[in-house]
């Protein structure tokens, strides 16, 4: 196991991002069950048991080192409630090794507080200040305007838009680019 990436515990003002557990399976599994939610994820509500493998494969991605390929995902928690609102992660963008991409989903029933900004930047700080990163990559539908300005505010830069994609990436032609350096992510923070 990745010890380091086992005892992250990201706290903000809000909301606590840190590994999933095996307890967190059901209500994780409810979440994903808002079909408009997966609406730019280029994924389908699924029944229990592939999500059980889907699930049992993120807690098995802890093992990866940060040195390899790597995928993780993280439930993020309201700290007033204690509930999983949403999820975010970071890892391989399948169609640009090695490059690394930054992911968020909030529930739709939280949209509008601010949540996916603040825990993308909280992940964004750990994949630079603690995985080492130098870059991160983002993509975003054209038609999601909530991401695209969480990525403006976190300071991404438009890259480009995707096209000749093929095979399971195909899905993600017509989204737009975006590049967030360290550099460009350190000047914003102070």
């Amino acid at each position: 196991m990745n010890e380091i990436l086992c005892a992250m515990r990201l706290e903000t003002e809000r909301l606590i991002i840190r590994p999933y557990k095996e307890s967190d399976l059901l209500e994780s599994y409810e979440l994903m069950q808002d079909a408009e939610l997966l609406t730019y994820m280029h994924m389908d509500v699924l029944p229990m048991e592939p999500y059980e493998e889907l699930f049992q494969w993120l807690l098995a991605s802890y093992g990866d080192r940060f040195e390899g390929p790597f995928k993780y995902s993280f439930p993020i928690i309201a700290k007033s409630s204690g509930e999983m609102v949403g999820w975010c992660g970071i890892g391989e963008l399948d169609f640009s090794r090695p490059d690394k991409e930054l992911y968020c989903l909030i529930r739709r029933s939280d949209w509008g507080r601010g949540y996916a900004g603040e825990a993308a930047a909280a992940l964004a700080a750990y994949g630079f200040d603690t995985i080492g990163l130098d870059r991160l990559h983002a993509k975003a539908d054209p038609r999601n305007a909530a991401s695209l300005r969480v990525l403006e505010k976190l300071g991404f830069s438009f890259s480009h838009i995707l096209e000749g994609l093929d095979g399971d990436d195909r899905n993600c032609n017509g989204e737009r680019m975006h590049v967030l350096s360290k550099e460009s992510f350190q000047g914003r923070r102070q």
